[in-house]
């Protein structure tokens, strides 16, 4: 028999950028440990599917495109899922995109998108549906950061800058929410191959130089992250906040490794 107070049945969840990817890998976790899941993004088809597989999993789900760069998209969003299920216990933040250029060559349009997705659009979901867990008392938000909120990487400035403020957003919004009964915490994954990030991946001396910075000597599996975001979504974590847990095969312990 499990842990008691890891079951997330009757606990509603929405998981923004969750259809593909990482975020579909955790919109079904949670489902597999009870909650129903509103698992959404921008594109349609792709949230129907990630309805269909949470359906599957004989969990309570609803198909609602969202843009995270549209406060109204949101705020439907958030309208729809409480008129369809009452609240909103557990908010995951995994919308996200990323884009390799120099320094010099980064031009205003491509950093402004890349923070209006990764952090502008933390912050707006946060707003929308933080409001409504603080007014209940009772909450569980997860953000997304990444090994880039604490090391630089080569040539993603802009990711690397809205994931450090990611993390520092968590800790933040951790201070303000906590004592109203809402915790808000991240997950910072390491190395994981998705379609995000396969053009930096797939066969580059990058790739090389990850593996021998990771203790494990291999890319993690995208199902090695539910545990982290089951247990954060959970009862279980009722005392833990303001708190990004680094699932990085030892990446970020690691000093010389051979």
């Amino acid at each position: 028999m499990g842990y008691p107070a890891l079951d997330l049945a009757s606990k509603t969840a929405v998981v923004i950028g969750g259809t593909s990817g990482i975020g579909l890998t955790l919109a079904e976790g949670l489902a597999q440990a009870g909650a129903d899941v509103v698992a959404t993004g921008r594109r349609r088809q792709l949230v129907e599917c990630a309805t269909e597989k949470i359906r599957r999993l004989g969990r309570r789900s609803l198909s609602v495109p969202c843009d995270v760069t549209d406060r109204g998209s949101l705020e439907e969003l958030q309208r729809r899922v409480c008129a369809e299920f009452g609240h909103v216990d557990i908010l995951v933040n995994s919308a996200g995109m990323t884009r390799r250029t120099p320094f010099l060559n980064i031009a205003e349009a491509e950093w402004n998108a890349i923070m209006d997705v990764n952090l502008t659009g933390t912050l707006r979901a946060c707003q929308v549906f933080g409001g409504t867990m603080v007014s209940r008392g009772y909450g569980r938000i997860i953000n997304i950061a990444s090994l880039a909120s604490f090391v630089g990487f080569l040539e993603v400035t802009a990711y690397a800058a809205s994931k450090a403020a990611v993390a520092a957003l968590t800790k933040s919004l951790s201070v303000e929410w906590s004592g109203r009964g809402v915790c808000v915490n991240a997950i910072a994954p390491g190395v994981f191959r998705t379609d995000l990030n396969a053009g930096l991946l797939n066969g580059t001396k990058r790739s090389e130089e990850l593996l021998l910075r990771t203790p494990m000597r291999r890319f993690g599996r995208v199902e090695e992250l539910i545990g982290a975001c089951v247990f954060l979504a959970s009862d279980a974590a009722g005392f833990v906040t303001g708190h990004v847990l680094v699932v990085d095969g030892g990446f970020l312990a690691s000093g010389v490794n051979q």
